[in-house]
């Protein structure tokens, strides 16, 4: 009897311990874990690329070079709660999206996550060939020894704007542009937020009318017209991606740091002299409106779309902005200094791209 006791206990034990190595490798699994409920933790292992190694980041986004003495702000990692986020392995991807397409699509903040995508991509590889053209609103950097493109669309509304008799209007319910531009690639992440509600008529404002439901209006509630465009654009998606040969992302939306009281701060505070992130797992002012919005256009919709939730890992990280290092005049606490925190909007795309349905599709 004692020998069955021990073999059963045996038994036991090596079927433990198969659960628990089995739990360990799907724990960090897209779907079986929240890549973006978490919190910021400390890794001198970071950041994962230095700025000078990557020839072409544009000076706005190149903090250090700009003039930004502290470093502390490169040195975190996101660490989701409840699994691991792999590390960024740049050969690793550059091996499975052989022969495949990536564009990012949309504004300035989608140009930053393209600017850091490629840099991470470029220092995996410092001594492989790589082209980087631009023609119109597309820019292209490819590596021709992987076959590999990653592109970026500069379009800030998705939805078209179209010079009229009348001035140039913004056209809530077309998306003509989307249907020469957008087809032909593996992989499409699509941004749009800041453009809606960030441009004043006479300054930085590129429409003069906007066009919904078919009448020409001055302007409109920017948060409903926000809503009707990304409608617009979830109604292309659906009439015109085939789920099996192309994965569409959401960036999600981005956010600023401009009002202190919004993380218990000065009132008069903004990024300008932050130099740590906020600790803990959430933000006393809570979610923009927008983000409610975005989550209501892609539940409705009959294609799949991954939305990349940054919102809350980025609202954290009031030290991220360039503020006074951008290389021009004013206090940027929109974009996000590289290296920083849109490479880890990358670590989470690289993650989902690499496990699960997506790796099966496309990798």
């Amino acid at each position: 009897m004692g020998n069955g006791v021990l073999i059963s206990f045996c038994h036991v034990s090596f079927s433990l311990i198969i659960l628990i190595s089995w739990l360990q490798q799907t724990e960090s699994q897209s779907d079986g874990c929240d890549f973006f409920q978490g919190s910021w933790v400390q890794d001198d292992a970071y950041p994962l690329y230095d700025t000078s190694k990557c020839p072409f980041i544009l000076k706005g986004f190149d903090c250090q070079a700009n003039g930004r003495l502290d470093k502390l702000y490169l040195k975190y990692r996101w660490k989701p709660a409840s699994c691991t986020l792999p590390r960024f392995n740049g050969e690793e991807f550059l091996r499975r999206m052989k022969g495949k397409k990536v564009l990012f699509v949309g504004d300035s903040i989608s140009l930053n996550m393209w600017q850091s995508f490629t840099c991470m991509v470029h220092v995996a590889v410092p001594q492989s060939q790589y082209t980087l053209n631009s023609q119109g609103n597309l820019s292209t950097f490819a590596l021709p020894d992987f076959n590999v493109s990653l592109e970026y669309s500069h379009n800030v509304f998705l939805v078209d704007l179209v010079k009229e008799d009348i001035g140039v209007v913004l056209k809530l319910d077309s998306i003509d542009n989307g249907n020469y531009s957008w087809k032909g690639y593996d992989v499409l992440i699509f941004n749009t937020w800041h453009w809606w509600v960030h441009t004043v008529e006479g300054k930085n404002q590129p429409w003069e009318y906007i066009e919904s439901g078919g009448k020409i209006v001055k302007d409109m509630d920017r948060l409903a017209a926000f809503k009707e465009g990304l409608t617009t654009w979830s109604r292309w998606v659906d009439s015109n991606v085939d789920p099996h040969t192309t994965q569409v992302f959401f960036q999600g939306i981005s956010p600023t740091h401009y009002d202190g009281k919004q993380w218990n701060g000065p009132m008069t505070a903004t990024c300008q002299g932050e130099t740590k992130p906020l600790n803990g797992t959430t933000y006393p002012g809570g979610l923009p409106p927008a983000v409610d919005i975005v989550k209501e256009v892609l539940g409705s919709m009959s294609k799949s779309v991954t939305l990349l939730d940054i919102t809350m890992l980025s609202l954290l990280r009031k030290d991220g902005h360039p503020s006074l290092y951008s290389g021009k005049e004013g206090n940027d606490c929109s974009h996000w200094c590289l290296a920083g925190v849109p490479d880890s909007w990358n670590e989470i795309l690289y993650a989902i791209l690499s496990t699960g349905d997506q790796a099966s599709r496309l990798m």
